[in-house]
């Protein structure tokens, strides 16, 4: 499962940067509409990148990932583990927009749905994502750019 999606914030690019790749406990701030903490847990760190188990509230499920921002305006991800399923990646492109804020290129994909539940949680990120994820994901910085 493929899924592309774009979206612009007011948020800067250097706040979109860091929306994404703060693995303390601003994280949970920023992303405390889609991010449960009791499923978080950050297993390593350093500089560039981080080991980050996530999951969102009211379901269950949960991602281990390798977030690394090689640039200041790219972040990528490898799903290490899943609940759900079996291999997974992504990727964040951050542009600065002329008239303030950013736009942000996403494509993240995902495969090897573990069992009839994986393949049905594959098949609603499918439909569902490219407009739930665009939604959620700009209300959370355009809340972050106050």
């Amino acid at each position: 499962m493929r899924i592309h999606f774009g979206l612009d914030t007011r948020a800067t690019p250097r706040q979109v940067l860091a929306a994404f790749t703060d693995v303390g406990d601003r994280r949970l701030e920023v992303w405390s509409r889609t991010l449960d903490p009791a499923k978080y847990e950050v297993r390593e760190h350093g500089e560039g990148w981080a080991v980050v188990r996530e999951g969102s509230a009211g379901v269950r499920l949960w991602v281990l990932l390798r977030y690394e921002w090689p640039t200041p305006d790219r972040v990528t991800w490898t799903l290490l583990d899943s609940d759900h399923c079996d291999r997974g990646a992504g990727e964040i492109r951050i542009t600065p927009r002329d008239e303030g804020g950013s736009h942000v290129d996403v494509t993240m994909q995902h495969a090897g749905g573990r069992g009839l539940r994986g393949r049905a949680v594959l098949l609603t990120q499918g439909l569902l994502g490219p407009v739930a994820f665009p939604r959620m994901w700009r209300a959370a910085l355009d809340r972050l750019a106050g």
